[in-house]
């Protein structure tokens, strides 16, 4: 077959791998945190492979950086911040029991969640790896049974599919947003990298990163632009029905490309330049921070019913 899967260890992380093996492309995927998606490595024009993604080194890194940078994993039931941990829904007032640092519930409550992987299927043309995380109203603030199920796909292209579906499993209506938090590295800096995303508008925020509720027009990115130096950490609504890749960073020192292609499912991207500025974070959301005290965007699913959330990853080398 040309498509493979296998579970490994390595550096202490339980690894699954899903591998092109004609032509080197492999995904690695930590089920053990929150779904995280490790490894995008693809072959460079000199023959050595490349991973996109910025992931972790071994199990005790993950441990003391996962809370802090949050690099990789699910995000459910809500991305980003909510301030205080504080909403109210259904006519009650809730508080998440845990907080970030500054106070804030942030990223929810899955990114350091074991998953359970459910399916394992590779043939000819992809390589297909299924989890899913029963979340039973682990924290006081969220009291409501929910299942997430996240399948990847891999396909010839290298391009890589990320399909979540979340099912409401109480007996009542419960609040729901997703996302995903990828870091994603090109080699060099990213002052060096060109910048694309096809956006309508910003969000504002405050001085918290909560947003006002406002929207301001927003096209600084429309064409590439080189990031320079560059500082963000915003939110951006995204142009509807755009044909193209809603998103593209591109290093014009190697040529190594990643494009983004989020399905109406995420009409929000948020993006994040940490201080080291090797790495960015490019975050497909389905709704705004904060979404469950201002609403913007945020899904009111009924019992029983599901909604999927979908998101593909193109990497390629010019």
């Amino acid at each position: 077959m040309k498509f493979s899967i296998r579970q490994t260890m390595e550096q202490e992380l339980r690894l699954v791998l899903i591998k092109d093996e004609s032509n080197g492309t492999e995904i690695a995927l930590i089920p053990g945190f929150g779904a995280i998606l490790h490894r995008f490595a693809i072959r460079q024009k000199n023959g050595e492979l490349f991973n996109v993604i910025d992931g972790y080194r071994s199990l005790a890194e993950l441990k003391a950086e996962l809370p802090k940078s949050f690099k990789g994993p699910k995000l459910s039931p809500f991305p980003c911040r909510i301030p205080y941990g504080k909403y109210a829904f259904g006519g009650k007032d809730y508080r998440f029991g845990q907080l970030f640092g500054d106070g804030t519930a942030i990223h929810g409550l899955l990114y350091n969640k074991q998953f359970e992987v459910k399916e394992e299927e590779a043939d000819d043309s992809t390589g297909v790896v299924s989890m899913e995380y029963v979340y039973r109203k682990d924290d006081g603030g969220y009291p409501f049974e929910y299942r997430c199920q996240v399948r990847y796909i891999l396909y010839a292209d290298s391009m890589l599919e990320v399909t979540t579906t979340v099912t409401n499993l109480d007996q009542t209506d419960i609040p729901m947003a997703d996302g995903w938090h990828p870091y994603f590295r090109l080699g060099g800096r990213v002052n060096d990298w060109l910048l694309q995303f096809h956006s309508t508008a910003i969000v504002d925020f405050d001085d918290r990163l909560i947003p006002t509720g406002h929207l301001s027009p927003y096209n600084v990115y429309e064409s590439g632009r080189l990031l320079g130096d560059s500082f963000l950490d915003n939110c951006f609504t995204l142009k509807p029905e755009v044909v193209s890749a809603a998103c593209e960073i591109f290093n014009p020192g190697n040529g190594l490309r990643v494009s983004f292609y989020p399905d109406p499912s995420y009409p929000y991207l948020q993006i994040y330049t940490p201080p080291a500025r090797e790495s960015i974070a490019i975050e497909n959301l389905s709704a705004a921070p904060d979404c469950f005290n201002n609403k913007m965007g945020l899904l009111i699913l009924p019992p029983g019913h599901s909604q999927i959330f979908t998101v593909r990853y193109k990497v390629s080398v010019d």
